[in-house]
């Protein structure tokens, strides 16, 4: 990976050496039981399985046989498991929990979602939903490092053309709230926003504009818009473009370009212009990876504060990564 992500990577490292004091992993129990973290793990994925095999439970949580074998006899002397006979094979022993074992797992679940809860309610919903998709995101890829792509992958998010009901309001509320915390931009930027996107959406219908939407689930977590009716020559304008927070990165705001920039070559456009600011500098990487360059940068105010403005542009048919 290339050095600029050093401190990316040294970020990710830092706050899960921190999760995992936080959540107690250095301690000998966990979860306010008396077993270690590797038991408490045993009993929470032999309970949401039913039952399973202790090779099963060893591939699962990543030890060697023998110290699962080990793991394994404690819990059972302790009455937390039992060993079932496999409905095929008789020979083959399967693990389950006891009534016992069940009571703990209670116990461990309440725990866990209590303090989860806690650090839950000190973040706003945006931050929770980046929060849960972005952890999903990173197990499943530390899984795939050590075991190959799991069996199972989260739906993808999907990309949507057109208008739908409060693609405005969400459109808005993704660059308020982006822009505040890293331009320090207000309520002058919302209103322009929501404003402009008012404007647009009632040309939608022309077929030289177009407007895509990513979601996942029912939510929209991505946008870009090209206006090809208000620049001269025959010329493109390539807007808000936003993805929200915990999908950047994740290659969400490529699949969006690319579906915009594929439209502007299909309509014979002359060029497709997009105005930003300087110091977004992934956001720029993208752009010249899809054949913009920078025309003209310049003080301006046409987002509320002084900035130093910047104009892109790509002519049409522009070399780039958009296949």
């Amino acid at each position: 990976m290339a050095d600029h992500n050093l401190p990316l990577i040294d970020g990710i490292r830092a706050a899960s050496r921190q999760m995992v004091r936080e959540l107690g992993f250095m301690q000998s129990t966990l979860a306010a039981t008396n077993y270690a973290p590797s038991a408490v793990h045993a009993i929470l994925e032999i309970g949401a399985r039913g039952r399973m095999a202790a090779a099963q439970l060893s591939e699962l949580l990543g030890l060697e046989k023998s110290s699962v074998s080990r793991m394994v006899r404690k819990l059972i002397n302790a009455g937390e498991l039992k060993e079932t006979a496999g409905a095929e094979d008789r020979r083959v022993k399967l693990l389950a929990l006891t009534a016992q074992g069940q009571h703990t797992r209670a116990a461990i679940e309440t725990f866990a979602r209590r303090r989860v809860s806690a650090a839950l309610d000190r973040m706003q919903p945006a931050e929770r939903r980046a929060v849960a998709r972005g952890l999903a995101i990173y197990a499943r890829s530390l899984t795939s490092h050590r075991q190959g792509p799991p069996e199972r992958a989260v739906a993808p998010v999907r990309i949507g053309t057109g208008y739908q009901p409060a693609v405005i309001g969400r459109i808005v509320e993704m660059h308020a709230r982006f822009y505040a915390r890293h331009a320090g931009f207000g309520r002058y930027f919302e209103g322009k926003v929501a404003g402009g996107l008012a404007e647009f959406t009632a040309r939608l219908d022309h077929p030289a504009n177009q407007l895509w939407t990513a979601v996942d689930g029912d939510r929209i977590v991505g946008s870009v818009a090209i206006d090809g009716e208000d620049l001269a020559d025959r010329q493109a304008h390539l807007r808000w473009f936003i993805v929200d927070d915990g999908l950047r990165g994740a290659g969400v705001g490529r699949r969006l370009l690319r579906e915009a920039l594929a439209f502007c070559d299909r309509r014979a456009f002359t060029a497709t212009q997009l105005w930003t600011f300087r110091g977004l500098d992934a956001a720029r990487r993208l752009y010249e990876s899809f054949g913009f360059v920078l025309a003209e940068e310049f003080p301006g105010r046409q987002w509320g504060k002084e900035m130093v403005e910047q104009r892109f542009i790509r002519p049409c048919n522009a070399s780039g990564n958009i296949s």
